[in-house]
């Protein structure tokens, strides 16, 4: 039988700091070949590229690999290519025949095989090319992370950043340039300047984020326009984020029902904001809960702005709805949606007493109220109730 790979113009080598000398045969008779030769400066040092060697551009981009395509081409990675390395960001431009890999053991598997941890039970994250604020929705007490960071200057500021976080008690064991020469491991900061390749292994002690919906208002920047927490999680109970769905974020605010998506299982959000204020504290809070990657926001409102979102599974109002408004999204949303809408204003919930009889779903009445002082005692002080419609179109 033909192999479907003996065509393979691309081929993907991971490499380790012992340079050539871990390499197999096969990625030796492919680097002999190569016309080209394209990795970062460590790379194509360790191997002695000479001139057949091209860097990567930075940021990362694969038009000069593509370039080449139907000429013997080599792309030089750390480790696993498919490891928080390029081969992923190639995939998407090449079919199956086109490419070959050969890896090497990866950065996270030499750490877990020195620290004597169990690589199953530990967080992997690449946070060589990605905000340290990725941590904030992992970490939590008896959390073990891997962390491979950009350079020695950046364990500096991971440490800073886990002082300023929550997790000032973390402990930290820098692991610099595994499986070489050169190999060094510390507890805690080195005293001498730290060289890359660099990873970090952290063992979290302090506790996280709660895991329920419903995060204190504190954790969130806003002008007082803001799901309160109760509300928020009876919300997010209604809107019911299971994985790989994407939410519609109607009026977002600060972000905070979005956010919470995310952290309870959804993959991605659409939001919409009007106020130019609003939508800068909201990318300022998923920014803060490194949620970023799976958060677009759009300054703009609803109806006009729906056009070009992706298909959602969910949908949430917290505000503003309009007949215009629920016209346009009725039409819009396919079969199967869920809409999560939440009235505050006697119009409002007229607006949803009229489509819920029309349109059926059920309907909450959310009244609440909190202990507030009375002079020199407390009773209980009102908020204003909410009239919860939650539908499938």
């Amino acid at each position: 039988m033909r192999d479907p790979k003996s065509d393979a113009w691309l081929t993907l080598i991971g490499l380790g700091e012992d340079g050539p000398a871990g390499l197999s045969p096969a990625s030796h008779a492919a680097l002999a070949a190569a016309a080209v030769i394209f990795g970062g400066p460590r790379h194509l040092d360790l191997i002695g590229a000479g001139g057949k060697g091209r860097l990567w551009p930075v940021p990362f981009d694969p038009t000069p690999v593509l370039a080449h395509r139907g000429q013997p081409i080599v792309v030089l990675a750390s480790g696993d290519p498919f490891w928080f390395g390029a081969g992923g960001s190639l995939m998407a431009h090449l079919s199956a025949e086109e490419w070959i890999s050969h890896p090497a053991c990866s950065t996270f598997q030499l750490a877990a095989n020195r620290l004597g941890w169990r690589l199953e039970e530990v967080l992997c994250l690449g946070l060589h090319a990605a905000p340290l604020a990725r941590l904030r929705p992992v970490l939590g007490n008896g959390v073990r992370a891997i962390c491979t960071l950009r350079d020695g200057v950046a364990v500096d500021e991971l440490a800073r950043w886990l002082k300023e976080n929550g997790h000032p008690n973390a402990q930290l064991t820098i692991l610099e340039r595994l499986g070489g020469p050169r190999e060094r491991i510390t507890q805690g900061l080195p005293v001498d300047p730290v060289g890359a390749p660099v990873s970090v292994a952290i063992e979290a002690t302090d506790p996280g984020l709660p895991r329920a919906s419903g995060l204190p208002d504190a954790l969130f920047q806003h002008d007082g326009q803001i799901t309160k927490r109760p509300v928020r999680a009876l919300t997010l109970s209604a809107l019911a984020p299971r994985p790989g769905e994407t939410l519609w974020d109607i009026g977002s605010g600060s972000g905070s029902i979005g956010i919470e998506w995310l952290l309870a299982g959804g993959a991605r959000v659409d939001a919409l904001e009007a106020d130019p204020a609003r939508a800068t504290r909201a990318r300022a809070n998923v920014d803060a809960f490194g949620l970023s990657h799976r958060h677009r926001l759009t300054e703009a409102r609803a109806p006009g702005g729906l056009a070009g979102l992706r298909r959602p599974d969910a949908v949430f109002i917290g505000g503003g709805a309009t007949e215009a408004l629920l016209g346009a999204l009725w039409d819009l949303i396919p079969s199967g949606t869920r809409l999560v809408m939440n009235a505050v204003t006697l119009e409002t919930e007229a607006l949803v007493l009229d489509w819920s009889a029309r349109h059926g779903g059920d309907l909450l009445k959310i009244e609440l109220s909190e202990a507030a002082p009375v002079g020199r005692k407390r009773g209980w002080r009102a908020a204003l109730p909410i009239l919860q419609w939650r539908v499938t179109r």
